[in-house]
């Protein structure tokens, strides 16, 4: 069955769609119907969306969905994390292609109670390793709907082109290190990495990556963002951390704008490295644009060890990678399944010790402290997302086992991709806002970055800027 000829489906975020399916003018069933021709239309060029499952999502509007803030609502899974009793997974890698588990992770628990229809995954690199997907599993690159010569990013990046291409209006991700942010900037979409432990990660993980991990959300409009976050924060039962309590929750926050804010302003690396024009200019633009709306705005670049903590963090990574490659299913060989780099990372992880991985963790802990101090000078960062528009496929494809290079080398993720690891590594807030096109069609994001615990504060001030510079009706050429 089609949709009405009256229905725009482009024409409302998902927290929109829920409301049609609560006033009757539109069934989940007809959604469901929208959303997988769209990916029959779409997927080919995309490679974006994998593991369909068209019979559970019939079944879950059969049996009856909860009453949920997004009821009746197509939603996608990451193909990494995630872990769904009916949605098997790649995770990106051969290695761990149709891992199945015996019970929904609490997120994913989470989504279903929110009322979301799940009809399938979307693609990301092997291990959530690299700034690209283009996993061989899935048998190509994924494309970026803008310019499909260029990469929608990583480690969401099937996310971000679902989502910007209008397959579903709203997607799962997760961020360790730039993961929801950078397919945000490269599609032109709004995504927010939360603070440290606000979402749970049980019960198959304790944490992610050392903590600097978590999972988020690819929307369209800020207020989706917000209502997915509302309905999925708090720690799992017996997390080893929690994040400090919301005082009123990420809708209510939206609600009203933030009070006037100290914002400081970074168009360089945090290091003082100059950044592609666009980049730069997206920043100046936006911080005209608070300077409007009554903010006080004044230049801030973050006086900390952002090179000793990049380091820090390729350790902890590759250990990450050596542990889940070593946890595969049984039977199958690691050598022959995995991807060039991930073999490197492994490598890269065997040469360091106990005492040498605990370190990382220490640098990694004082990096967090040493940008608590420098946010009490401020309250929210303005900041470039990427330093270069989107990239180019293939740029980062994992054909190289010299890990380190493939991270930190002159053409490496680290020159590319400087400012998302900062608030993986000290556990703040961070956001992606599309404000920037460069002259050729490219979308250029904008990072704010909000003190530990200040989500509500930063996404008030998302908002704030939504009204003001409206991107909801920018869209991919088709």
């Amino acid at each position: 069955m089609s949709l009405p000829v009256t229905f725009d489906y482009d024409g409302h975020d998902a927290t929109g769609l829920a409301a049609l399916v609560a006033s009757g003018t539109v069934t989940p069933d007809e959604l469901l119907d929208e959303a997988l021709a769209r990916v029959e239309a779409l997927n080919p060029s995309l490679n974006a969306v994998v593991l369909v499952q068209e019979d559970r999502a019939r079944e879950a509007i059969r049996s009856g969905l909860p009453r949920g803030t997004f009821r009746g609502v197509p939603f996608l899974l990451k193909d990494l994390g995630a872990e769904a009793a009916d949605f098997p997974s790649h995770s990106g890698s051969r290695l761990w292609r149709n891992q199945t588990w015996p019970a929904d992770s609490a997120i994913v628990a989470r989504l279903k109670a929110a009322g979301l229809v799940i009809l399938g995954r979307t693609t990301a690199p092997e291990g959530g390793i690299g700034p690209a997907t283009e996993a061989v599993v899935y048998g190509g690159p994924t494309r970026n709907p803008w310019d499909l010569g260029r990469t929608p990013g990583g480690s969401s990046g099937g996310a971000g082109a679902a989502v910007a291409a209008g397959i579903v209006p709203a997607a799962h991700g997760s961020d360790g290190g730039g993961s929801v942010r950078i397919p945000a900037s490269n599609c032109g979409l709004f995504g927010l990495k939360p603070t440290r432990a606000r979402l749970p990660d049980g019960p198959y993980a304790g944490e992610g990556w050392g903590g600097m991990a978590i999972d988020g959300y690819l929307t369209r409009s800020v207020r989706d963002t917000a209502a997915l976050l509302d309905a999925t924060e708090g720690a799992d039962l017996g997390a080893p951390y929690w994040a400090p309590p919301l005082c009123k929750g990420y809708m209510a926050a939206i609600a009203r704008p933030p009070a006037r804010l100290r914002i400081g302003v970074c168009e360089t690396t945090f290091t003082g490295r100059p950044v592609d024009p666009d980049c730069a200019e997206a920043v100046r633009d936006a911080a005209r644009l608070l300077e409007s709306l009554g903010h006080h705005v004044e230049p801030f670049r973050p006086d900390a060890d952002h090179e000793g903590m990049i380091r820090a963090w390729v350790d902890i990574v590759a250990c990450g990678t050596a542990l889940w490659i070593r946890s595969a299913p049984k039977g199958r060989d690691p050598e022959g399944l995995v991807e060039p780099v991930s073999r490197g990372a492994m490598a890269h992880a065997s040469s360091l010790s106990g005492e040498g991985y605990l370190a990382a963790i220490g640098r990694i802990h004082a990096y967090g402290r040493r940008m608590a101090a420098e946010f009490e000078r401020i309250d929210v960062l303005l900041s470039p997302v990427m330093a270069e528009p989107p990239a180019e496929i293939g740029r980062f494809a994992h054909q190289s086992e010299d890990y380190l290079a493939y991270r930190l080398g002159e053409e490496g993720v680290w020159p590319y991709s400087p400012f998302c690891t900062a608030f993986n590594a000290s556990g703040q807030p961070a956001a992606s806002l599309p404000l920037h096109w460069t002259a050729g069609g490219l979308p250029v994001g904008v990072q704010l970055a909000a003190r530990f615990g200040e989500d509500e504060t930063l996404i008030a001030l998302c908002r704030e800027v939504e009204m003001a510079r409206p991107w909801f009706h920018k869209r991919p050429p088709r």
